[in-house]
């Protein structure tokens, strides 16, 4: 019988236990040839056929565009906050920014340090609960591209609609929301994902990119650094992170055998209504964020006499509900319903909520 705990880390997150179980099964001996993926080389036919199909179901499952680019790179996704820059933003160039949170301030901040960013709209006045609609933007003529956030993972936003951008190349940072639903991926120029949400274990991010994208590095772009290097070498310029590479590939699996993500889509649609519902209903909790900008994958909420909140996640965690504390910045609480959460973990912390409400009312 299982013991794991039900976990709302927002990241590094919950994996699937049939994947966990699986490479548990393969870690000593990887289909009988006496050694692991990660002792294995990169360059050998074995990882080479792991590599290939953890890109192919991928590309399966997001139905992404022949003329797309999928690397499997090192560095996460705060390293892409500089990555973008130095491959897409020409010296003297302006790129884009919509300013929604924590994780794209990070990114306006480090892309300042190689050009002219325009802020072309933020959340800030609104104190980052609702996302500016795009008519409220402001956008430059001349912008190399145009960066956001789709999911603030800290905040609890989420875009319920794809900006459009015209012949500008649209950049989003999908690291919270990537194969949580269905997506057009022709409607973006470049997407990247840190692993440690949907994908995989942490160190390891997914890049799409558009191929007329390639080679736009500026000439002082470090070669590792460069899409095209990355491209042409079949993510491989150097060693890679094989064992994320290979989990990533058995959670791609794992998500065909789910029904692909129209049903993962339907699973997490109905998560994150459950508990948004409930919250709503009670006198207790309550979430700030404007009801169309609500997150799928993170649900931040605080209670009405945060004198509680210790006693709240003591019970939490005696009832094996981990990870529940707000992150540092904002305090209060916030569970990540990512799609390893199962709808039984929802239905368990409901549960747990309304049983302290009732004591604590």
């Amino acid at each position: 019988m299982s013991t794991r705990a039900y976990n709302f880390c927002a990241g590094p997150a919950a994996l699937p236990e049939a994947v966990l179980r699986r490479a548990q099964a393969e870690l000593l001996d990887w289909r009988g040839i006496g050694l692991s993926v990660m002792e294995m080389s990169h360059r050998s036919d074995e990882f080479v056929g792991v590599a290939s199909k953890a890109e192919q179901d991928l590309r399966d499952l997001l139905a992404i565009p022949a003329n797309y680019k999928v690397l499997f790179l090192q560095g996460g996704a705060s390293q892409q906050f500089a990555q973008i820059p130095l491959n897409l933003l020409p010296e003297g160039g302006t790129a884009d920014y919509i300013d929604t949170g924590i994780w794209s301030k990070k990114a306006i901040e480090e892309a300042r340090r190689y050009g002219t960013v325009n802020v072309a709209a933020s959340a800030k006045s609104c104190d980052y609960f609702r996302i500016p609609r795009q008519e409220e933007w402001t956008l430059s003529p001349d912008a190399a591209y145009v960066h956001y956030t789709p999911n603030e993972t800290i905040g609890g936003l989420e875009y319920d609609w794809i900006p459009d951008t015209g012949d500008v190349p649209l950049v989003a940072d999908m690291s919270s929301t990537i194969l949580s639903r269905p997506l057009d991926v022709s409607r973006f120029g470049l997407i990247y994902a840190g692993a440690q949400k949907n994908i995989g274990p942490s160190g390891l991010v997914v890049v799409i990119v558009r191929e007329d994208l390639l080679g736009r590095a500026r000439s002082s772009c470090p070669t590792m650094l460069d899409y095209k290097v990355a491209a042409d070498n079949g993510s491989m310029y150097n060693t890679p992170p094989t064992l994320g590479w290979y989990l990533a590939g058995l959670i791609f699996e794992w998500l065909k055998e789910q029904g692909g993500l129209e049903a993962m889509g339907q699973v997490n649609r109905r998560k994150q209504q459950k508990l948004y519902e409930f919250i709503d209903a009670s006198s207790l909790y309550s979430n700030p964020i404007a009801t169309a900008d609500r997150s799928w994958m993170n649900i931040p909420f605080v209670l009405a006499d945060a004198g509680l909140d210790k006693a709240f996640l003591a019970g939490a965690s005696a009832r094996q509900l981990l990870n529940l504390q707000g992150h540092r910045s904002v305090g209060g609480m916030r569970a990540s319903l990512y799609n390893a959460v199962s709808e039984a973990a929802v239905d368990a912390l409901i549960a747990y909520m309304a049983e302290f409400e009732k004591e604590n009312g």
